[in-house]
């Protein structure tokens, strides 16, 4: 088991950074399509990557975050947002690598933040929380600054906040009730990826009240 383990932490690095690098460009391409100068476009970029994980570290008093301590991170996220800035790559090449480097970036950011939720003392349904916010938390921010409603406000978008609560809820019951290892985190984050691609194969929605789908928007 302990080798399992090890193995499964080596993986967690690389995706992690594989993870960090897709939300950097993803961030560095809604700056040039809002006609951004290289500072907004690096900005973004950062911002998208470690955003959520900033949000985390402050509310559970982890200061000063992560992100400002290991700054490898930073580097892999600005590194992308140049890329970016020097070439801006055409659709077709980033529509679905970007989405699945995206779905993995949200399921192991979901089980990081919850277990790091969980170290700092936060209780389970918290802990839960903290460990989507981490997930999600980067692209909400991005959204804000370059003057558009959050994604996972909008109407008629993919699954995303879901499976990364789901995914954190897992883990928080996991570690509050069980003998916790590595190897469960990663099925959680591994069923959050899946659900997540799932959602842009199928097209699969949050669920709507009925007056919503009948079209009333009366109050």
């Amino acid at each position: 088991m302990a080798g399992i383990n090890e193995t499964l932490s080596v993986v967690h690095h690389f995706g992690e950074g594989a993870a960090v690098a897709a939300f950097g460009a993803a961030g560095a391409l809604v700056a040039v399509r809002r006609q951004m100068d290289v500072v907004g476009i690096l900005m973004l970029s950062a911002v998208t990557a470690l955003g959520g994980g900033i949000v985390r570290d402050v509310i559970s008093g982890t200061t000063p975050p992560y992100a400002f301590r290991d700054m490898h991170l930073l580097a892999i996220a600005v590194a992308a947002g140049f890329l970016v800035f020097l070439w801006n790559p055409p659709a077709r090449l980033t529509a679905w690598p970007l989405d699945i480097a995206d779905a993995i970036g949200l399921g192991l950011f979901a089980v990081t933040g919850t277990i790091l939720a969980h170290d700092a003392g936060l209780s389970t349904p918290g802990a839960a929380l903290l460990g989507m916010t981490s997930a999600i938390g980067g692209g909400v921010i991005r959204d804000v600054l370059s003057g558009s409603v959050p994604s996972v406000l909008r109407p008629g978008e993919h699954l995303y906040a879901i499976p990364a609560l789901l995914c954190a809820s897992a883990v928080s019951l996991l570690v509050r009730y069980a003998d916790y290892q590595e190897w469960m985190g990663m099925i959680c984050a591994a069923a959050a990826i899946a659900l997540r691609l799932a959602s842009l194969r199928f097209g699969w929605h949050g669920p709507q009240p009925r007056y919503a789908r009948r079209g009333d928007t009366t109050t």
